[in-house]
């Protein structure tokens, strides 16, 4: 199995984003304060640091659901470009979660959007496949309300 790290801040009440999700607010109103931690906050402490580090390490592969990589929402009907513009962060073949089936986009810096209809199982397998010894970053967030984790 290839090294996997899962990436998601929630809060402490169970929130991952900001109400009012839309092209201006990617994370929702406020939403990128909750990733502040990672994301370069001045008040970040030596655990966050290191924190921040090992998971910002260059991945070898991503796995995403479709929500986090743009706004477009059922059909691809409009074209498409992520949150980031051009030169998306990954550097990597990223591979989407979605329902709607669309050819990879090839984006600067050597990302590469693939994306899948066939579920997690598929697209981490893919991941995995391509990702070598740099491993596979596993990014989301719920679409439903969060339930506490019970062992």
């Amino acid at each position: 199995m290839a090294d996997t790290t899962v990436h998601l801040s929630m809060s402490l009440d169970g929130f991952v984003a900001g109400p009012d999700q839309s092209r201006e607010h990617p994370l929702g109103r406020r939403g990128h304060e909750m990733h502040d931690w990672h994301m370069g906050d001045p008040r970040e402490t030596a655990a966050d640091a290191t924190a921040a580090e090992w998971l910002g390490r260059q991945a070898g592969a991503v796995v995403m659901g479709r929500n986090i990589c743009g706004p477009i929402r059922g059909e691809w009907d409009e074209p498409w470009d992520g949150w980031w513009g051009s030169e998306p962060p990954y550097h990597a073949p990223v591979f989407v979660l979605t329902h709607h089936a669309h050819e990879p986009i090839e984006m600067e810096g050597g990302t590469t959007f693939h994306f899948v209809t066939e579920g997690f199982d598929e697209a981490y397998r893919r991941a995995a496949e391509v990702a070598d010894d740099r491993g596979v970053h596993i990014s989301g967030a719920p679409r439903r309300p969060v339930r506490p984790w019970r062992p």
